[in-house]
């Protein structure tokens, strides 16, 4: 465990990092890969969820968009059947800035994984799933929002 919490560790420096590289808040780069990782998964956030997530209020949070939209980081979609429902969506701007700093990590990263077999990947792929499963059934049961389940 103390890997994993290592590595969560390096993460979060990592994103720090991100923001300093590309001169921005920390809050704002936080929200950003939010935004980025939730629409990898095919769940857009939503505002409320975006400000559970980083910890901000609904307020705050509004302050945050307006500057990461006119930053032309983000834009706000209301692409769906009820037409107050606002999703969060990243520019193909903030795309590439993301690309251009973690692409050599996502390379380092390949390298690496190829030493292990498909098997080998696929035991870690389990253990890690679990871990998260296991963090967010805490978080939930707590009343917290989990940085992996989406409302």
């Amino acid at each position: 465990m103390n890997g994993f919490l290592a590595f969560a560790s390096a993460q979060n420096e990592l994103g720090r990092e991100f923001a300093r590289d590309v001169h921005m808040h920390t809050t704002d780069s936080t929200a950003i890969l939010a935004i980025i990782n939730a629409e990898e998964r095919g769940k857009p956030l939503t505002p409320v969820r975006l400000a559970d997530l980083i910890g901000l209020t609904t307020g705050a949070t509004s302050v945050l968009l307006n500057r990461l939209e006119n930053a032309g980081h983000v834009v706000r979609a209301r692409g769906h059947a009820d037409r107050r429902m606002v999703t969060l969506h990243s520019t193909p701007a903030v795309h590439d800035t993301a690309d251009a700093f973690f692409q050599p990590l996502g390379d380092q990263f390949d390298a690496m994984m190829n030493a292990y077999s498909p098997d080998e990947l696929s035991l870690v792929e389990k253990f890690v799933t679990g871990l998260r499963a296991t963090m967010d059934a805490y978080m939930d049961d707590r009343g917290e929002p989990s940085p992996t389940s989406q409302s």
